[in-house]
C-alpha cells in the first residue's frame, strides 16, 4: 500500500525542502515557515479558498515568514561560528537587490532584518533609486557594485551623509570619476575595492569568478588604486574588501580556497588602510534537487559548514598576519529568498495520451495486426525484449503497406494503437526487471505522457529554460496514491522549448497520477524566490501571474496581500498596442448596433482577463459534457472494444 512516506521519498521533499515543506496525512503538501509542524498550512486549503473566491490559477504563493526565518538562520549560523572560534569581529548581512527587486519582497527583508541592520547591495542607478525610497535600517550598509556612470556616482555621493553608502570600485577607471565628482561635490565617500581572485567557484556560474571574471581589480590594479587614494588623501576612506567567485557555489572546497586567498589579500591591505568590512559576496548555495552533492543544482555543504569555514579561515590568517578581524559581510541573496515562493498551476490536459482507446483484430485485418495483438496478449517478464522487437517489425511492415497504398487509415490507426499497447507493457516489464538499458530508457520517454500545465516556463521559471536549472516540481495533493504514470510537463506557450524534461535526481520524467475527469490536478514548482520574479519573459504575451501572500499563525493562516496578475489589456499596452483605437475601428466595421454591442462586450471581457488559460474546474463538468467527450474520443477509432 502506498503511503505518505513513499511520496516524501519519491519527490525528495525533505531533501530540497530544507524543513519548510512536507506532506500531511491527507496526502497534501504543507508549508512550515519556521520549520515547525506546530505552525503550518495545507496548500490545498489555500487553493480551495482562492478558487472559492473566484481566483484563477496559476498563482504564485509567497510565504514572507520563510524570508524571516532564512535571514535569522543565516545570521545565527555566522554568530554561532564567531562564538565557537572566538572571532574578534562581527557579522552583518546584505541582500543583493538583483536577486529579487520586487518592492514587497525587499520590504519584507528590511523589516525582518531591521534588528540586525540588514543592508542592500545594488548594481545600477535604477536599483539605487529604488533603495533610496525604502525605509532602510539605521546602521545598514548600502553597497554600490557594478559599472557606474556619473549619474549613478552623483546619487551615491549626494546621499552618502544620510546612509552608509560604500562605493565599490569594480572597474579601475571608475576611481578617476569618483575622485572628480567627489571633489566637485566636496564629499569624502566610503569606498570599497573588489578584488579579482585566481580562485573560481563551482557549478553553473563558475565562470563569473577567476582571472576572466567580468568584475574586479587585478593585483597590480589594486596596488595602483591604493597609491591613488593615498595621493588624494582618501586612503582612510577605503573601508571594504570585496570578492565574489560566482553564484550557487556547489563545492565547499572552492569556498575554502577562495577564502584563503581573499583573507590573505585583506591582511596585506589592512596593514596600510583602515579596512572595516570583509565582503565575501554571494554564492551560498541552495540545494534545488536535494542530493547534497556538488552537482550544479545542489550543494555538498551545510549552512553552518559554510559560516565555519569563512570565520575560521579569516581568523587564522588575521592572527598569522597580526591584523584586526574585520566585520564579515555576506550577500547571500539566493539563500535568503529562494524558498519563500512557489508556483501553483493546474494540469489542463495531456498530449501523447491514448487513454480510452483500445483495439483488437477483426476478420479481414492485415496479419500484422493479429501479430501485434498476439504480442500484447502474451508479452511477459521473460520475453518482453523479444516481443517488443517483434512489435517494432510488425509496425514497420504496416507503415510500409500504408505508404504503398495497400491499407487504409483504419488499419494504420489500429496498428498504431496495438503497438502503443505493447510498448506500455514492455516499459512496465522492463521497470520490474530493473532494465536500465538505453533502448528501454528511450522507450520509456516515448510512451511517457506530456502533461499540459497552465503556466509559462519563460515567464515563471526562466532559469529552467535559459540555463537548465533544476527546480523541484511535484503534485500538491493525492500523495497517498500510487503515481501510476510518468511524463514531462509542457506549458501553454507555442514553443517547443516550453517543456520541463529534466527533474531532480537526473530523471527525464516525473511520476504523476492518472488524471480524473472528476477532480482537478494541482502541481507546484518550488524555490522560485531568487531571480525568477524579474527574469521572466513575456513569451506569447503571457504575463506575470497573480501573487498571493500567506501568513501562518499556528494552525491558522490568512492571506495578507494579493497582487493581481497581468491582464491582456495591460500587456498589450506594455507592447504599445492601442486597444482603444482598435475598439473604435470595430465600431466602424459592425453593420448593426446589436452586433457592435456584442462584439465590444466580448472584446472588453477578453481584455480584462488574465493572459492564462481560464478553464472551469473539471469537477464542475456535467454528465452530458463527459459523455460527449468520451464518445468523441472513441469515434476517432473505427474499430474499438474492450480486451
Amino acid at each position: 500500500m502506498w503511503k505518505v512516506d513513499d511520496s516524501i521519498a519519491l519527490y525528495g521533499i525533505h531533501g530540497w525542502g530544507d524543513g519548510y515543506f512536507s506532506i500531511n496525512e491527507k496526502g497534501n503538501v504543507v508549508v512550515m515557515p519556521n520549520k515547525s509542524s506546530d505552525s503550518c498550512v495545507d496548500v490545498m486549503d489555500v487553493i480551495r479558498r482562492l478558487e472559492t473566491s473566484g481566483e484563477n490559477l496559476p498563482v504564485l504563493l509567497r510565504f514572507p515568514q520563510i524570508i524571516e526565518h532564512r535571514i535569522w538562520e543565516i545570521y545565527r549560523a555566522f554568530t554561532g561560528s564567531i562564538s565557537e572560534f572566538g572571532y574578534q569581529g562581527k557579522y552583518q548581512p546584505v541582500f543583493p537587490m538583483k536577486v529579487n527587486q520586487r518592492k514587497e519582497v525587499i520590504e519584507y527583508i528590511l523589516n525582518y532584518g531591521r534588528e540586525i541592520n540588514i543592508g542592500l547591495e545594488i548594481g545600477t542607478k535604477a536599483e539605487l533609486l529604488a533603495a533610496l525610497t525604502l525605509d532602510l535600517p539605521e546602521d545598514s550598509l548600502l553597497i554600490c557594485n557594478g559599472y557606474k556612470d556619473d549619474d549613478f556616482l552623483r546619487l551615491a555621493l549626494m546621499f552618502s551623509d544620510k546612509h552608509k553608502i560604500i562605493i565599490v570600485v569594480d572597474l579601475f577607471e571608475e576611481i578617476f570619476d569618483i575622485l572628480r565628482l567627489a571633489r566637485s561635490m566636496e564629499v569624502r565617500p566610503l569606498l570599497g575595492m573588489r578584488v579579482k581572485l585566481f580562485s573560481k567557484g563551482s557549478g553553473r556560474w563558475a565562470e563569473s569568478g577567476g582571472e576572466s571574471a567580468k568584475f574586479g581589480l587585478s593585483t597590480i590594479e589594486c596596488l595602483e588604486l591604493l597609491k591613488i587614494l593615498e595621493e588624494n588623501g582618501l586612503l582612510d576612506r577605503l573601508r571594504m574588501i570585496h570578492f565574489h567567485i560566482g553564484s550557487q557555489i556547489t563545492d565547499i572546497h572552492r569556498i575554502k580556497h577562495a577564502m584563503n586567498e581573499a583573507a590573505r589579500i585583506y591582511a596585506k591591505v589592512r596593514k596600510v588602510a583602515e579596512i572595516e568590512y570583509f565582503n565575501v559576496g554571494g554564492g551560498l548555495s541552495v540545494d534545488y534537487d536535494g542530493s547534497k552533492s556538488s552537482g550544479p543544482s545542489s550543494a555538498n555543504y551545510t549552512l553552518r559548514e559554510y559560516s565555519n569555514d569563512i570565520v575560521y579561515t579569516l581568523q587564522k590568517i588575521c592572527e598569522e598576519e597580526g591584523v584586526p578581524c574585520p566585520t564579515i559581510v555576506s550577500e547571500s541573496g539566493r539563500a535568503i529568498a529562494a524558498y519563500h515562493s512557489f508556483l501553483v498551476f493546474k494540469i489542463i490536459g495531456k498530449k501523447n495520451s491514448k487513454d480510452g482507446f483500445v483495439a483488437f483484430p477483426l476478420e479481414g485485418d492485415p496479419i500484422q495486426i493479429e501479430d501485434l495483438y498476439f504480442a500484447f496478449k502474451n508479452i511477459n517478464l521473460k520475453n518482453y525484449k523479444e516481443y517488443y522487437h517483434d512489435a517494432l517489425h510488425y509496425r514497420d511492415e504496416l507503415l510500409d503497406s500504408f505508404n504503398l497504398g495497400n491499407i487504409g487509415l483504419e488499419e494504420r490507426a489500429k496498428g498504431e494503437m496495438l503497438f502503443w499497447m505493447v510498448c506500455q507493457k514492455a516499459v512496465s516489464l522492463a521497470r520490474h526487471a530493473g532494465d536500465n538499458s538505453e533502448e528501454f530508457r528511450e522507450l520509456k520517454k516515448l510512451v511517457g505522457q506530456k502533461y499540459i500545465g497552465n503556466f509559462s516556463l519563460f515567464q515563471s521559471v526562466p532559469d529552467m529554460w535559459g540555463v537548465g536549472q533544476i527546480f523541484p516540481i511535484m503534485p500538491l495533493h493525492r500523495l497517498r496514491e500510487v503515481p501510476s504514470e510518468c511524463g514531462t510537463i509542457a506549458d501553454i506557450t507555442c514553443d517547443s522549448d516550453g517543456e520541463i524534461k529534466s527533474f531532480a535526481g537526473g530523471k527525464e520524467a516525473i511520476e504523476l497520477h492518472k488524471l480524473s475527469r472528476s477532480e482537478d490536478y494541482y502541481m507546484g514548482i518550488f524555490l522560485l524566490g531568487a531571480y525568477q520574479d524579474t527574469l521572466g519573459d513575456f513569451h506569447n504575451l503571457l504575463g506575470c501571474v497573480t501573487e498571493v501572500h500567506v501568513l501562518v499563525e499556528g494552525r491558522s493562516w490568512r492571506i495578507s496581500r494579493r497582487i493581481p496578475g497581468d491582464t491582456c489589456e495591460k500587456l498589450l499596452k506594455f507592447f504599445n498596442y492601442d486597444t482603444e483605437a482598435y475598439l473604435q475601428r470595430l465600431g466602424e466595421r459592425c453593420a448593426t448596433e446589436p452586433q457592435l454591442e456584442a462584439v465590444l462586450e466580448e472584446v472588453r471581457r477578453a481584455l480584462s482577463t488574465t493572459t492564462y488559460f481560464n478553464s472551469p474546474c473539471l469537477a464542475s463538468e456535467t454528465d452530458e459534457d463527459k459523455e460527449l467527450l468520451n464518445s468523441a474520443a472513441h469515434r476517432v477509432m473505427i474499430e474499438t472494444g474492450r480486451i
